[in-house]
């Protein structure tokens, strides 16, 4: 069976720090896999707020996730604190993939994800391209 292996580049962008919240362990007693993705939701919102850019608003247009891959590489338990680290590539002329590298406190890796991001016209329900502003601030 194949299996998705995300590599991440080399460029971090930022780290964030996030705690594993007693809600966010499964019946295994370790990270849910939906709770992995709602951290990476998190980190990417935090992400963007450096940018002073939000999902909604990015300069005249917004982004819609059109893809994920995770790689689970180690199992994280509540009380962990993970760190995300953000990485972006493959921007093309209305979308570009942000990669997450998410490691714990011991820096034991925990998970590799990356999502594939579209600009997107919620008004018209269409893809748009994306704002040469928001360009710059992937090319940090």
């Amino acid at each position: 069976m194949a299996r998705i292996k995300v590599d991440i580049p080399e460029k971090i962008l930022l780290t964030v720090k996030l705690p594993v919240r007693i809600t966010d362990i499964n019946y295994g007693n370790h990270l849910g896999n939906d709770a992995l993705i709602s951290i990476i939701h998190e980190a990417r919102v935090l992400w963007l707020k450096e940018g002073n850019y939000t999902e909604l608003n990015i300069g005249n247009a917004a982004l819609i996730m059109s893809d994920l891959a995770v790689e689970y590489k180690s199992e994280a338990f509540y009380g962990d604190e993970l760190s995300v680290a953000i990485s972006v590539g493959d921007v093309g002329r209305v979308n570009f993939d942000i990669y997450f590298l998410v490691t714990n406190q011991h820096y034991k890796v925990i998970a590799k994800a990356k999502t594939g991001m579209v600009c997107y016209d919620y008004t018209a329900k269409k893809v748009a391209q994306l704002p040469e502003g928001f360009k710059r601030f992937l090319e940090k």
